[in-house]
C-alpha cells in the first residue's frame, strides 16, 4: 500500500480510536512509519531492530527526543503547512522544530482531548494568559489556545497578555452571569497574576501548562498549586501536559497525576537502559507513544523523569540531568 492510501486508513483509525483498540492501531503506525519516514528506518536498522517482528507496545523502539533538534521529521512526502518551534531559554543554542502537515489534523485532536475530559470547549469562556508564547511565532500551545477562543460561545474569550485588570474584570463578569470559564495560563504569568490581583476563582478552572521561563524560582508543582489555591480561593488547580513534539496532551484534574487523551500512551524506561521498559510505579525516564505524530514520528523517548501506572496514569518527576532545559514544563516536581 502506497504511503497516502496508508496514512488516510490510519487517519480514520485513530479519529475513531477506542482505548481497547489502542495497541494494534499503534503496531500499524509503528510499521506505517518505519515504512514511510527515512529517519526512523535508519534509526531501527542501526539498532538492528528486526521490524517485521515487531508485534507488542515494549518492542517498539523510541526516537530520542533530540532528533527534532537535529532533523526535519516526516512521514511520507508532504510539503508542511506550518512548523511549531520550542521556546526554549536563552542558554540553549538550537530549539526543537515539529514539521506540521496538516494544522487542522492537530487542531481536531486538540479539540477531541480536551472535550473527552472536560465536555464541549464552546461551553466555557476562555482566557488565555499565554505571554512569553504569543510574543515569539510556532507556539502550538498558542494555536490551540486560539482554536479554543474561536469554538467559545462567549465573546468575552480571548487573550491577555500582561493585562491583568482586564482579565480580572472578564472573570467578576463571568461569575456575575454564572458563565464557567477556563484560565489557561503559563505559570510565571499566574504567580504574577496570584501576587498582584489575588481573587475569588470560584465557578472556573485554573489550568497551568508549565512554563517559568526563567522569570520566576523554580519550585515544586504541588508548593506552587498551594499558593495559587490561597490566592484566588479555588480547591484544586488543573494542568495540562504538552510539548512541541507532540500533538496530543495530557490533564491532570489536581491530583498530580495526568491521564493521556484519547492516541496517546505514556510508557517508562530503565534510565541506564534505555532499551528496556520499567516497571509500574517505579522511577523511569518516559517513552511517549502519540499516534496523533502519524506524519512526522509517534514514538518518542523524552527527557522527562516519571513514574507510570497500570490504569496509564502518570506522574512527571523531573528530567534527566544531562538533558537540556526547555521553555515548557519546566517546574521542579
Amino acid at each position: 500500500m502506497d504511503w497516502e492510501s496508508s496514512s488516510s486508513q490510519l487517519r480514520n483509525k485513530i479519529k475513531s480510536l477506542k482505548r481497547k483498540d489502542f495497541e494494534k492501531t499503534a503496531l500499524s503506525v509503528f510499521h506505517h512509519q518505519v515504512k514511510h519516514n527515512p529517519l526512523y528506518q535508519s534509526y531501527t536498522q542501526l539498532l538492528h531492530i528486526q521490524t517485521e517482528k515487531v508485534q507488542s507496545l515494549e518492542q517498539i523502539p523510541y526516537l530520542p527526543i533530540q532528533f527534532f533538534k537535529s532533523y526535519s521529521i516526516k512521514t511520507g512526502d508532504w510539503k508542511e503547512e506550518e512548523i511549531f518551534s520550542s521556546s526554549g531559554t536563552s542558554q540553549m543554542n538550537t530549539t526543537s522544530r515539529h514539521l506540521v502537515r496538516d494544522t487542522s489534523w492537530y487542531l481536531e485532536a486538540c479539540q477531541r482531548i480536551f472535550e473527552n475530559f472536560y465536555g464541549k470547549i464552546e461551553d466555557y469562556c476562555i482566557l488565555a494568559l499565554l505571554p512569553a508564547y504569543l510574543e515569539r511565532k510556532g507556539s502550538s500551545l498558542v494555536l490551540m489556545a486560539q482554536h479554543f477562543i474561536e469554538q467559545s460561545k462567549y465573546s468575552q474569550s480571548g487573550f491577555f497578555l500582561y493585562d491583568y485588570p482586564q482579565l480580572t474584570e472578564q472573570i467578576k463578569s463571568c461569575q456575575k452571569q454564572n458563565i464557567p470559564f477556563l484560565l489557561l495560563g503559563v505559570s510565571f504569568a499566574l504567580w504574577d497574576l496570584a501576587e498582584q490581583y489575588p481573587m475569588n476563582m470560584s465557578g472556573g478552572i485554573i489550568m497551568e501548562t508549565g512554563g517559568m521561563k526563567g522569570r520566576r524560582k523554580e519550585i515544586t508543582r504541588s508548593e506552587l498549586h498551594q499558593i495559587f489555591k490561597e490566592a484566588f480561593n479555588i480547591d484544586s488547580i488543573h494542568s495540562e501536559y504538552g510539548m512541541t513534539e507532540l500533538f496530543s496532551q495530557a490533564y491532570s484534574k489536581g491530583d498530580g497525576l495526568f491521564y493521556p487523551g484519547l492516541g496517546l500512551s505514556i510508557l517508562s524506561r530503565e534510565i541506564t537502559d534505555p532499551l528496556s521498559p520499567q516497571k509500574y510505579g517505579k522511577t523511569g525516564a518516559l517513552n511517549i507513544i502519540d499516534l496523533n505524530n502519524l506524519d512526522t514520528i509517534s514514538f518518542i523517548a523524552t527527557d522527562d523523569l516519571g513514574k507510570v501506572y497500570e490504569d496509564g496514569s502518570f506522574e512527571v518527576l523531573g528530567r534527566l540531568d544531562s538533558s537540556d532545559i526547555r521553555g515548557c514544563n519546566l517546574l521542579l516536581y
